[in-house]
């Protein structure tokens, strides 16, 4: 089974502002564009569990003419706290690359 970082052409995520992340994955063609949107994995309550953050508060963006999906998420906690430890949240992407699509 493939997962997200077999089948995507790029995956990053970085910090969009003090109190949100957001992933982005690139994909490499429309086919895989409409592999990810199909895939019940790119839903809320997958990111809600991996990020431990109210599902409601999970937001998923398919934007077709780019070819990306970008989800964001709230950071817990926020940027600058004594118990964060990634900053920039460039590492948090890894977090997601195991994940089956189907």
């Amino acid at each position: 089974m493939a997962t997200i970082g077999e089948s995507a052409k790029y995956v990053r995520s970085k910090g969009a502002g003090p109190f949100w992340m957001t992933i982005d994955i690139f994909c490499d063609g429309p086919e895989k564009f409409e592999l990810f949107q199909d895939s019940p994995v790119i839903c809320p309550k997958t990111f809600s569990d991996i990020f431990q953050v109210p599902e409601d508060t999970v937001k998923i963006f398919f934007l077709s003419q780019l070819q990306v999906i970008k989800i964001s998420v709230p950071r817990i906690p926020p940027q600058g706290h004594p118990g964060e430890r990634d900053m920039h949240c460039g590492q948090q992407y890894i977090r997601i690359l195991d994940l089956p699509l189907a």
